[in-house]
């Protein structure tokens, strides 16, 4: 029998336990849908009433309900406008710094696919990296140039580097070129590599360097002495440590053992000496490797690496000074300083391609590679193995801490 109510004399009804969610009516929540007859399907077997001394919780009042759905949802809409917001603006300030990048035509050979390397798919990234010895005060790459990357006959490549990315860019190789290496220039005859740019541009430089390799380049960046000023004053320049003082020698500056601080000026007279240096161009290259790997650092602890809003800052500077090829898009470029986020200072090595001793052609005093150890590495860098070279030769030419 249901108890009566003391004044209706009808059957009273029993209060229903608030539901736990704020979507589903209470009842729902628990499984107890009051059935015709006004008692609660799913109630305790046997049914019974509830025991006197427990008092049911009073049931929140529909229009509360309604009103603490409507404060849910708005807050949620209000997250989701922001999230979405904030993608946008992320989107917008990564495409306006990777649009600031000076993109260079035809930078790539027209040689047929049939005489050129073939990509290997799920082998990381290879760049080649060129460095301009303009002599001029007039800067030729970035979005501040005032004259065209190369002019035939007017500039030399004074640098270049081939930087290997691993496939997942957790490491880093970079290879130097020493510019007086002799090889075969195609349509040239052999020369120095670093003619090269100077008969043919960044397609001819590439080119070169893809015959002498067998190496496929998939992109290629250029800045010149100015540019290369202005990155070191953008980032505040870095610190360089000098093992040993150094004598000058000509018009080649003394450089005193300890650390220096080097602003633009002082950096591009570092990297660019080689007569005061036992090796000659062999040390200039351990300098310019040495002086990367103190601007890497420098990135690398300031978190620029892992900030989307400060990745997109290093573009922008990055975008004033040096000039990439037109296959790099904003995409390409931004995924690409993005992915180099996990890549830790240890991941990365520098080193001169293998050195097989120096010799004369003509008048010209050049530089020989080693032609079995530069296969080798050839092969490793080409197939994505840099890390098992590495393991397997130790006694590479590597930068050290002790450059001088």
């Amino acid at each position: 029998m249901e108890p009566e109510d003391e004044q209706s004399g009808e059957p009273a009804q029993r209060p229903v336990p608030s539901g736990l969610s704020l979507f589903e009516p209470a009842a729902e929540a628990h499984g107890s849908i009051p059935d015709a007859s006004g008692s609660a399907a799913g109630a305790v077997e046997g049914g019974g009433e509830s025991p006197p001394d427990r008092e049911p919780p009073d049931r929140e009042p529909p229009a509360r309900r309604r009103r603490t759905r409507r404060v849910l949802l708005w807050t949620l809409s209000a997250l989701l406008v922001l999230a979405v917001g904030g993608c946008g603006a992320l989107w917008w300030t990564a495409e306006h710094y990777a649009s600031s990048v000076h993109r260079i035509p035809d930078a790539f050979p027209t040689a047929p696919e049939t005489a050129q390397p073939k990509p290997v798919p799920g082998s990381g990234l290879n760049l080649l990296l060129v460095g301009l010895d303009a002599r001029s005060d007039t800067p030729t790459t970035g979005s501040a140039a005032k004259a065209p990357a190369w002019q035939a006959g007017a500039a030399r490549s004074d640098t270049m580097m081939l930087l290997h990315l691993s496939e997942d860019r957790s490491s880093a190789t970079l290879v130097s070129l020493p510019r007086d290496t002799w090889v075969p220039v195609p349509g040239h005859g052999e020369a120095k590599l670093n003619a090269a740019y100077s008969w043919g541009g960044p397609a001819l430089m590439t080119e070169t360097v893809q015959d002498l390799t067998g190496i496929r380049i998939d992109h290629l960046a250029v800045i010149d002495w100015n540019g290369f000023r202005a990155l070191t004053d953008a980032v505040g320049g870095v610190d360089i440590t000098v093992p040993r003082t150094i004598e000058g020698v000509g018009e080649a500056r003394a450089w005193e053992a300890g650390t220096h601080h080097m602003d633009g000026a002082t950096a591009l007279l570092y990297v660019r000496e080689r007569y005061g240096l036992p090796g000659g161009d062999l040390d200039r290259t351990k300098r310019q490797q040495n002086f990367l790997r103190a601007l890497m650092l420098k990135v690398m602890d300031s978190g620029t690496l892992t900030s989307p809003s400060r990745l997109g800052g290093l573009l922008g500077t990055v975008g004033e000074v040096v000039s990439v090829d037109d296959r790099l898009s904003n995409t390409d470029l931004f995924q690409l300083a993005w992915g180099l986020r996990s890549l830790r200072a240890d991941g990365v090595r520098f080193m001169n391609a293998p050195f097989g001793g120096f010799a004369t052609r003509g008048e010209q005093s050049v530089v020989l590679l080693a032609d079995h150890p530069a296969a080798q590495l050839w092969e490793a860098i080409r197939n994505d193995r840099t890390d098992q070279y590495f393991q397997e030769h130790r006694t590479g030419d590597t930068l050290g801490t002790d450059v001088d």
